[in-house]
């Protein structure tokens, strides 16, 4: 071991005192052109690797990814399956729904169509969007405690100001309030915007950054630094502060099952499926598990890459509660509560060519349907709770995935 550290205390020494190291460059424009395209793969020249990243459909294509990516070179084929039809009661989504999901694994799509068709059986999931708001927190350092309740006092007093410079980079979003934090001579301010079909993060970025230029212009104190977000907003990490209010889109969706259903669909009882759910939630705590569910990672990560939503928002999309009850009819009550659903129908990657096709397949392509999509995938989420609980109360869960997936 000894002899280990040695070896590479004295590499990694000899590599620091050498000059900058200089590899031959791929070309230095991030533009999406026939001509770059084909620099870049000359760098590599992998004639296979080429083939399978730069088909023909893809070069044929390749102008449609323009404004959603750099130093473009191909595109990466997934795995494309179908779930459903599963029926939504919701206030905006009405109607049987087929689920796309791009996944490479196995057992995941079976599990999801299982699901979405019991609860088409049951009548359907009612659905309801709870809150919306995207948010941006930049955050200032004082001198001092007195400079900070200075500066809060005159945010206070200009809301209206910063609202106007805000809503002036966009057509479409409309800042819904500023709130305050204050820790020690630090200051947060929470900016949260309605983003209507977007998405919004862009959106979001690009009208707080007017309102941040606007107060280092004109507060009456200079802070000591200011960061146009100071990670408070919760962007893209699981975070407890959301359970209680709002990124993105909070959703919650129900059902009801008979126990004949649950016997006919999942081969176990609500009885089962009750216990199951008490003993896992008690896991959760143990562990620190920021909310409770079993899975519904899986259905974001699925339904984002395939619907052209940002994945990475799954870290935060994916915490919220899954609870199990008895229903007041007998059978099962199920619910699903999801505080970070961050889905849009236009703006993004909504518009790529597949993603598009997928959003079309729901139906919901388009302005007019971002609140109907999220009310689809949290009853998606639902779907899965409801399967792989009954697969672990059944036994059949590890069968399952030895079928499919070897």
């Amino acid at each position: 071991m000894t002899d280990n550290f040695s070896h590479f205390y004295h590499r990694t020494r000899s590599a620091h005192a050498t000059q900058e190291r200089r590899s031959p460059a791929l070309p230095a424009s991030g533009r999406l052109t026939p001509e770059l395209v084909n620099k870049r793969w000359q760098h590599f020249a992998l004639p296979e690797a080429q083939a399978a990243l730069l088909d023909p459909i893809t070069e044929e294509t390749m102008h449609s990814y323009t404004k959603n990516i750099e130093h473009f070179i191909g595109t990466v084929k997934l795995p494309v399956g179908i779930a459903g039809p599963i029926l939504v009661n919701g206030q905006h989504a009405q109607a049987e729904f087929c689920i796309p999901l791009a996944t490479t694994e196995a057992a995941l799509v079976s599990s999801y169509h299982r699901g979405c068709r019991l609860i088409t059986a049951a009548g359907g999931a009612s659905t309801l969007v709870l809150q919306e708001g995207v948010t941006r927190t930049p955050g200032f350092a004082f001198a001092c405690l007195a400079d900070a309740a200075r500066f809060i006092g005159w945010v206070s007093e200009h809301v209206a100001d910063l609202k106007s410079v805000a809503e002036s980079t966009t057509q479409h979003g409309q800042l819904q309030d500023i709130e305050v934090e204050m820790e020690g001579n630090h200051v947060y301010l929470v900016f949260q915007f309605f983003t209507e079909d977007a998405s919004g993060q862009n959106m979001v970025t690009i009208a707080t950054q007017a309102a941040f230029d606007y107060v280092m212009q004109h507060s009456p104190v200079e802070p000591r630094q200011a960061f146009l977000d100071a990670n408070l907003s919760g962007d893209k990490k699981a975070n407890s502060h959301v359970m209680r209010h709002v990124r993105g889109k909070k959703v919650t969706a129900e059902v009801h099952i008979a126990e004949s259903l649950i016997q006919r669909y999942l081969h176990t009882t609500s009885d089962a499926m009750i216990e199951f759910g008490l003993m896992a939630n008690n896991g959760g705590q143990l562990n620190g598990t920021i909310g409770t569910n079993a899975h519904y990672a899986n259905a974001l990560a699925a339904f984002y890459i395939a619907c052209g939503q940002d994945a990475a928002c799954v870290a935060e999309s994916a915490v919220g509660i899954t609870r199990f009850e008895r229903s007041i009819h007998g059978g099962l009550c199920a619910s699903v509560t999801l505080p970070n659903i961050m889905v849009g129908t236009v703006g993004g990657g909504t518009q790529l060519p597949s993603q598009k096709a997928c959003l079309e397949l729901l139906g919901l392509n388009g302005s007019g349907h971002a609140r109907a999509l999220a009310e689809v995938l949290a009853a998606v989420c639902l779907a899965g709770e409801l399967s792989i609980v009954g697969a672990f109360c059944a036994g059949h869960f590890t069968r399952a995935h030895h079928k499919l997936a070897r």
